[in-house]
């Protein structure tokens, strides 16, 4: 991978013999751009990544604030001059790093040495941390660029909405009216607008599939153990997951290579079992001869909506149409009582005291309860600040009365897993299938009333399962509608394989209208 202080001279000496020799790039659309096509025109010469890191800032100057779709929280004031760097390494023969100049957003709740984290709070509104994510680190050392960071919901606790103390209200990119969920929406709204090829989210419980569902998106889950969770706000950090939400499979593969692996800060990590290259799982013809369980508990709902189960049930036609064995439906023992009483601890407020350690003397705060005493909230938090505030401070989880134990110690988490894995063994299936959500998404002014369907909540986080959720087309015309796949432990490369032969047969991904490309005279960015 490309270290570029050692050569400033040369930087100079490239850009400026690149002007003198090569013609300038030819405009290069970025709408629906993926990471291999941008490298791809960089390398024949037809742009550079100076012109397609500032084509993204041009967009999201262009369409975020003035929309009102507000995914965006700050710019990278450096993602220029980064560019540049890669621009001047490439011209000097210099090998780049596998996602070198995939322009990527990260939810403001990742640390970033150089710009501010707050997890959606505004008490932490100019926090800037000691050193970055460990996922952070990873995609820099890839030569990634980040372009910017996304709003999210108010220390993750909604799953309804994104919506921050620190910057306001996210809209569904789809219906400018509708919520994206909760609580990555915003990088799932910027990434549908293409205000990054890619980005980087985090998952509680819903918050990378809801999202990615709303917003037809592919995201994952992984298996608890296989990514690092490192420098990342908490929420529950025994059910906390982060990974890759793209609008290919074959980009969330490419982003999801390079962020899996070992890592001494996590201790979860330590027994992590990965694949060398998840993008070898991805072929066109996965779903020929693969057995699929269509977890049908999850599908016909009392308030399950009609066009949803009806795209669900076209997803599954469609499979089987590609050649694989539908097996339908797939019961676990139990289920209801497993969903209902699911493990979960509800250990926020000692997370945070953890984090808020990491950051050291310049913590803006000291205890998460002190935004609940200083009203510095949203007040769709004020009711959750006030439960978490019973807890004890510095008392680790395992040591309270009764323990609060890990997910793979907690028995009735075991219990969800082992359920679930004979059910599927028993049926000889590769994968669950099942919607992401059952219902369109709400309206942006009705998060509560109209929250229904949040399928990704019951399953994945409680067993520790990788699941992830990829494009199966749209209710009511334009609201996008997901296909959750979930597999067995540490089997993410068959994840791969399913949903990216379920995309190549159906392609249902489109761009949501009302953000076209951004020609060079309409841009709103100071060059």
């Amino acid at each position: 991978m490309i270290s570029y202080r050692r050569f400033i001279l040369g930087l100079a000496f490239g850009i400026a013999c690149a002007s003198c020799s090569s013609p300038p790039p030819t405009p290069f659309e970025i709408v629906e751009a993926t990471i291999a096509e941008i490298q791809q025109a960089i390398r024949s010469g037809r742009t550079t990544c100076r012109h397609v890191v500032q084509a993204h800032l041009d967009r999201i100057r262009a369409y975020d604030k003035p929309t009102g779709l507000n995914a965006i929280t700050v710019i990278n004031p450096k993602a220029l001059e980064r560019a540049d760097e890669i621009d001047a390494a490439l011209a000097q023969g210099q090998q780049p790093g596998p996602l070198f100049c995939a322009p990527l957003l990260v939810k403001d709740n990742f640390d970033t040495h150089d710009l501010p984290t707050t997890g959606g709070s505004i008490a932490l509104k100019n926090s800037l941390p000691p050193d970055d994510a460990f996922m952070v680190r990873r995609i820099r050392q890839a030569d990634a660029i980040i372009v910017a960071k996304t709003n999210m919901a108010e220390w993750a606790f909604s799953p309804r909405r994104t919506e921050s103390s620190s910057f306001g209200i996210t809209a569904n990119a789809y219906a400018l009216d509708r919520v994206p969920a909760g609580s990555s929406g915003g990088t799932a709204s910027g990434v549908a607008a293409s205000f990054g090829v890619a980005g980087l989210g985090s998952d509680t419980g819903n918050s990378i599939r809801g999202p990615s569902s709303h917003l037809a998106l592919f995201g994952i889950r992984s298996t608890i153990g296989l990514t690092s969770r490192d420098g990342i706000i908490p929420l529950a950090f025994d059910r906390d997951i982060a990974g890759p939400m793209a609008r290919t499979v074959e980009d969330g593969a490419r982003i999801f290579n390079v962020v899996v692996g070992y890592d001494p800060n996590d201790p979860f990590t330590e027994e992590g079992v990965g694949e060398d290259d998840y993008l070898a799982f991805l072929q066109k013809d996965g779903l020929k001869g693969a057995r699929i369980g269509v977890l049908r508990a999850l599908v016909d709902t009392e308030d399950a909506d009609p066009e949803v189960t009806a795209l669900f049930n076209k997803a599954v036609e469609d499979m089987r149409a590609a050649g694989a064995e539908i097996v339908d439906p797939v019961e676990v023992e139990d289920f209801k009582n497993h969903v209902e009483d699911r493990g979960f601890c509800q250990r926020f407020r000692y997370d945070m005291y953890v984090y808020l350690q990491s950051l050291g003397d310049k913590a803006p705060i000291k205890d998460v309860m002190e935004v609940q005493q200083s009203g510095q909230h949203s007040e769709y938090v004020k009711g959750i600040l006030e439960f978490f505030g019973r807890q004890a401070l510095d008392v680790p989880p395992e040591k309270w009365d009764p323990p609060c134990l890990p997910y793979l110690e907690n028995p009735k988490r075991k219990a969800f897993l082992d359920a679930v894995t004979s059910a599927m063994d028993q049926a000889q299936v590769e994968v669950l299938v099942y919607p992401t959500w059952t219902n369109p998404p709400a309206h942006l002014d009705k998060p509560r009333d109209e929250y229904k369907g949040d399928n990704s909540q019951l399953v994945a986080p409680a067993t520790g399962m990788p699941a992830a959720s990829v494009p199966m087309g749209y209710s009511y015309s334009n609201l996008p509608a997901g296909l959750q796949i979930l597999a067995r432990r540490y089997d993410e490369g068959t994840i791969f394989k399913i949903a990216y032969a379920y995309e190549q047969a159906t392609r249902h991904r489109h761009p949501p209208k009302g953000f076209p490309e951004v020609s060079p005279k309409d841009t709103r960015v100071a060059q």
